[in-house]
């Protein structure tokens, strides 16, 4: 029998009831808590929470090396100042001892205080921070919110899903799953997606699937994966938070009030499409953990 994988599910703010809080997460932190193996025991032990306080080092972020926790998964929804520089070394820290982190974000500069993370950062590019030199920053691809600007693919409403394109060769995180062998192709809807590319000289990383604009058509990618390495664990780059909230798993779980477009509400309609979303999240705690290798 294996010990569970204990993970980290964090946000980079504080509790605040009309934002992005570690509550309304709360779906993807049962989905795994609830995973269990042949014998019935847990296969993950989660533990959820949001920052303390700015103006001093989290507590737990900035010591997380010295933690038994074997994933982060962090949830980048600040306008800037959700770390410090004593939490970002200490998250590096914890890559670094082989500790495994999924790092997300959202639109514009919404996150942008992963930027100065070593290694995983660098794959988030945003409007004024890591730019992306090939990009005009000032073009928005999603044409319904014209005060958001890029980065801000519009893959579709929340509560709808999309269809994504797996990279070839196709990764483990997008192999279906213990009992599936289909490749997942749907992940959750955003109107306005960030944007995340493989860091220059980085072998260890690489896009593993793309998504595509409603809007432009523009293509996009979804995530990106770093291979454990010299530099440390196993990652992943996220394009967006909302491909694991709980509105975007079911619209009905609500949403701050500065939400403004309208949900929709397919990926409840098609539950092949709520199942790959669950399969895409179990295979990446799983591949964090080095617990699922290459197909």
């Amino acid at each position: 029998m294996s010990a569970p994988i204990r993970i980290l599910l964090q946000t980079s703010i504080v509790p605040t009831e009309n934002d992005w809080h570690i509550g309304r997460f709360s779906r993807l932190a049962d989905l795994l808590a609830g995973e269990r193996d042949r014998n019935g025991d847990p296969v993950f032990l989660v533990a959820a929470r949001d920052r303390d306080p700015l103006g001093s080092a989290d507590p737990v972020l900035s010591t997380l090396d010295t933690s038994p926790f074997d994933e982060l998964w962090l949830f980048a929804v600040d306008t800037g100042e959700g770390l410090d520089d004593a939490d970002r070394a200490g998250i590096d820290r914890f890559r670094r001892r082989g500790g495994g982190l999924m790092l997300t974000r959202d639109h514009m500069d919404l996150g942008c205080s992963i930027c100065a993370l070593p290694g995983v950062g660098a794959a988030h590019l945003f409007h004024t921070h890591n730019v992306d030199p090939g990009r005009p920053v000032a073009e928005p691809d999603d044409k319904g919110t014209p005060e958001i600007l890029w980065p801000n693919f519009h893959s579709g409403l929340n509560g709808d899903f999309q269809e994504i394109e797996p990279s070839e060769p196709v990764h483990p995180i997008l192999s279906g799953g213990r009992a599936n062998s289909d490749i997942i192709r749907y992940l959750p809807a955003h109107p306005h997606e960030g944007a995340v590319a493989s860091p220059a000289g980085d072998r260890s990383a690489r896009v593993i699937a793309t998504g595509t604009s409603k809007t432009t058509g523009n293509r996009f990618n979804v995530a990106v994966a770093f291979e454990a390495s010299s530099h440390g664990g196993r990652a992943v780059a996220q394009s967006t938070f909302h491909h694991f909230a709980d509105y975007n798993w079911d619209p009905a779980s609500g949403a701050p009030d500065f939400v403004s477009e309208p949900p929709g509400s397919s990926i409840l309609e098609h539950p092949t499409a709520l199942a790959a979303t669950h399969a895409y999240a179990r295979n990446l705690a799983l591949w964090l953990a080095g617990r699922l290798s290459p197909v």
